[in-house]
């Protein structure tokens, strides 16, 4: 008997081909990410620009996690939270590959949102947001699109997760 058999060990694989378009959806939001990002940092100026009567961009350099949390100037708190990040996305993807749909799709959503600020901590030490909501003097945090689809991601879960009951 083999060892699989006795324990009754699945194989796992990510490249399934009913994963390919996870992978696919992963990569077209970490690129959407990546494009919006490189073109706010070769065309942006030091002020901040209008957009409309609730939208600007400004750019700032986010050291903490979603919406400038744990923010702090020590690189050990900076890679702690950089390991733990690269942690969750790994964890993550295992859930994409032993979970079915929408699980599977949600949690592709939020990594590839994960993935684009993950690649800014590791290549610039910061996450350039830039994305400025605000309605008269009220300014909500300043974010960028991987946020937006991070944000998204977790919405959609909670939500799954209280309205929608699965039978098991």
């Amino acid at each position: 008997m083999k060892l699989t058999e006795e324990f009754n060990i699945k194989k796992i694989s990510f490249l399934k081909w009913e994963n390919i378009y996870l992978i696919i959806l992963i990569l077209l939001i970490f690129f959407l990410d990546r494009f919006s990002k490189n073109e706010i940092l070769k065309n942006f100026s030091d002020n901040n620009y209008f957009v409309n009567n609730y939208i600007n961009l400004d750019l700032v350099w986010n050291t903490g996690i979603g919406f400038g949390l744990f923010s702090y100037d020590s690189s050990l708190i900076y890679g702690a939270i950089t390991a733990l990040i690269c942690l969750i996305i790994i964890f993550l993807l295992y859930y994409i590959i032993i979970l079915k749909r929408p699980d599977n799709f949600i949690f592709s959503i939020i990594i590839g949102g994960a993935l684009g600020n993950f690649y800014d901590r590791l290549f610039y030490n910061a996450v350039p947001d830039f994305i400025d909501l605000h309605y008269n003097n009220f300014h909500w945090f300043t974010f960028n699109v991987a946020d937006i689809f991070i944000t998204f991601g977790i919405i959609s879960y909670l939500v799954r997760g209280y309205f929608i009951k699965t039978n098991k």
